[in-house]
């Protein structure tokens, strides 16, 4: 007699798993990982905190994918990273990065991620749910020209909010001076001396913040150092998500996918105007012949933002429709909470461009009942970037 036993799917843990523990982290399964979603803080404080002063979040189950060029030459590697998506990789200066997006032949996203040009190779920071599909895609598409190399041995944390620079300068004097997008290797003191990382001036909160990679063994010292700082608070999963969206952040696999071209997912700025118009390098990368002419004609559907009349949330998946009566969805929530920044529910979604203008009213069906959104401005929260 034999029994079918199927196992749940072992979850990795990042280097920070014992801090979480240690701190009373609630772990839940994420992109394959056992990650925090909260703290005993509890997520409306972890958010309000982060908008105040610091936040300290671990984002290790992210990819970090160093792209070496074969030749030693940079641009080298910047062109052969142009073949995969529609930014300009080119123009990207040593010390700086740029967000960029992996796109498919029907113009889709496969992925959206974060390219920095480090001088002599590039290094990419991908979602964790994403990240062996982009490196099979990667070596698939670039072993040619670049050596793809999986960072597996670092850690990744973001440190968010309007202390953030004050609060990393203490460890890394250099930090305040640094821009918004600004990357590269950085020395990190703690008490046992200084730690090889790379700091970057970027986040996904809408606040003014930094992303540090880690040598794995490590991170744990270097985390527990900033967190020995009264301004700084760690934070979970939950406000990370209702941070991002308060941003008008895309969240991967919810509001975009391999069905939604940048044009849909209103991400046109993401693409210079040396890839989509004139020039030699116009084109040239999956799905240009689908995307590009939407920059002129538009798409059939835009992403937009949405706030709910009521108190109640909207959540994802709710079908949007053009009155109270009709029968026939016209869109979909892909992201939809409470904004504790806010105290209003918030959400986004798409519609056709018809209902997209601003200050239109749209109606979503929650539990058979059709609550009234009106069509907003995102980001919901103003930006706090330092420019």
């Amino acid at each position: 007699m034999s029994t079918d036993v199927s196992e749940a799917p072992v979850l990795q843990r990042t280097p920070l798993h014992a801090l979480h523990l240690a701190r009373g982290g609630r772990l839940v399964p994420f992109a394959g990982h056992d990650m925090p979603v909260q703290y005993a803080s509890g997520v409306l404080k972890e958010h309000l905190h982060t908008r105040a002063g610091a936040g300290l979040f671990d984002v290790s189950h992210m990819g970090q994918i160093a792209l070496r060029p074969k030749s030693g030459k940079v641009g080298d590697a910047a062109l052969a990273l142009e073949r995969l998506v529609p930014q300009d990789i080119v123009a990207v200066a040593p010390g700086r990065q740029r967000y960029a997006l992996f796109t498919n032949a029907a113009g889709g996203l496969l992925d959206d991620l974060m390219v920095a040009n480090f001088g002599d190779h590039l290094f990419l920071v991908v979602n964790g749910a994403c990240k062996a599909a982009d490196e099979a895609h990667l070596r698939e598409h670039l072993s040619d020209v670049c050596t793809i190399e999986v960072l597996a041995d670092r850690a990744l944390v973001a440190l968010q909010g309007p202390k953030a620079a004050s609060v990393l300068a203490k460890a890394c004097p250099e930090a305040p001076a640094m821009r918004f997008m600004d990357a590269g290797p950085h020395q990190v003191r703690i008490a046992g001396g200084a730690i090889a990382c790379f700091v970057s001036r970027s986040g996904y909160t809408g606040e003014d913040g930094f992303e540090i990679s880690i040598p794995a063994a490590q991170a744990e010292a270097l985390v527990s150092g900033l967190l020995d700082d009264p301004d700084v608070m760690p934070v979970g999963l939950g406000a990370r998500d209702s941070l991002r969206l308060e941003a008008g952040l895309c969240l991967y696999g919810h509001d975009i996918d391999a069905t939604t071209t940048p044009v849909e997912a209103a991400l046109e700025w993401s693409v210079q105007k040396s890839r989509r118009s004139g020039g030699a390098r116009a084109g040239g990368f999956p799905g240009a012949n689908v995307i590009l002419p939407q920059f002129e004609q538009g798409a059939s559907r835009r992403r937009v933002g949405l706030r709910p009349e009521g108190r109640a949330p909207v959540r994802e998946g709710a079908p949007l429709f053009a009155d109270a009566s009709s029968s026939d969805p016209i869109g979909t929530v892909t992201s939809g909470g409470f904004g504790p920044s806010l105290n209003a529910p918030i959400a986004m979604g798409y519609l056709p461009p018809l209902h997209a203008a601003i200050g239109g009213t749209v109606f979503a069906d929650v539990r058979g009942q059709r609550l009234p959104l009106r069509v907003s401005e995102m980001p919901f929260v103003p930006h706090n970037y330092k420019r």
